[in-house]
């Protein structure tokens, strides 16, 4: 274990995160268990090594219900990611991986879309509250490969990838999913639509329709994005629209 509350401790990793700027030319942190010291602590660091980004891993269990699912309101847990952010200095490069987008998303592809959509008609993990400082993701090292500790439904992930590619946030893709799994050329897709028209951590996002089949939104006015099942959503595609990327339930115009 290590103290983070020693100063010498503190010095030494100090000197250390200045050394992998300077010498090795890393220039940003990702700040595993960052629930086993304080935001406080971390700060230090921050202040102290300057990274042009840093993203920490906050990893809370959802609110979950008597029938064993998360609850829709998963404010509290987003909330701890916020808090993180904020003591850390949000108007500094920190951020968090937003484990509340991917818990709800998690459940959500499997007939339950109606969960994208919070109670405030917003995005229900962190990219709705303050998607400038969340990281989304499908999957990672401990949720799935070879831990495998809470992973994505594995025959729905590209509907995850058409989601956090094309939604506000900080957007990261996992190795697995891009080089093992046979899935480069779609996520590539995705990731050239987003470049393409300029969809950053801090688009809008308009949630068009969220019911238990399907899921769509508009962001910026330039992407609509739809996952799940139903087919005929044409009514409800503004005119000037054309498929962009699509694949097995989602679609992004």
């Amino acid at each position: 274990d290590i103290d983070h509350l020693n100063l010498r401790v503190q010095k030494e990793l100090v000197e250390w995160l200045n050394w992998l700027k300077a010498d090795i030319g890393f220039d940003g942190w990702r700040f595993d268990f960052a629930k086993g010291y304080s935001a406080d602590v971390a700060k230090i660091y921050m202040d102290r090594s300057e990274p042009s980004f840093a993203v920490a891993e906050i990893w809370t269990s959802l609110a979950y219900g008597g029938d064993g699912k998360p609850n829709l309101n998963q404010d509290q847990h987003r909330q701890e990611l916020v808090n993180w952010v904020d003591k850390v200095g949000g108007k500094g490069p920190a951020t968090t991986f937003d484990f509340t987008t991917k818990g709800i998303l998690n459940v959500a592809v499997e007939g339950e879309l109606w969960r994208l959509r919070g109670t405030d008609g917003k995005a229900p993990g962190m990219i709705g509250w303050w998607p400038a400082k969340a990281v989304t993701f499908v999957d990672n090292h401990d949720t799935g490969s070879t831990q495998h500790m809470w992973p994505f439904p594995s025959d729905r992930v590209m509907q995850g990838y058409a989601y956090i590619l094309t939604h506000p946030g900080t957007p990261c893709i996992f190795y697995d999913h891009f080089f093992d799994w046979g899935l480069k050329e779609e996520i590539d897709r995705l990731v050239s639509v987003r470049t393409r028209h300029g969809i950053h951590s801090e688009s809008k996002l308009q949630i068009i329709e969220a019911d238990a089949d399907l899921y769509l939104a508009e962001i910026d006015g330039k992407v609509i994005v739809k996952l799940g099942p139903r087919y005929d959503v044409g009514n409800l595609i503004p005119g000037g629209f054309k498929v962009a990327a699509h694949g097995n339930d989602y679609a992004v115009w």
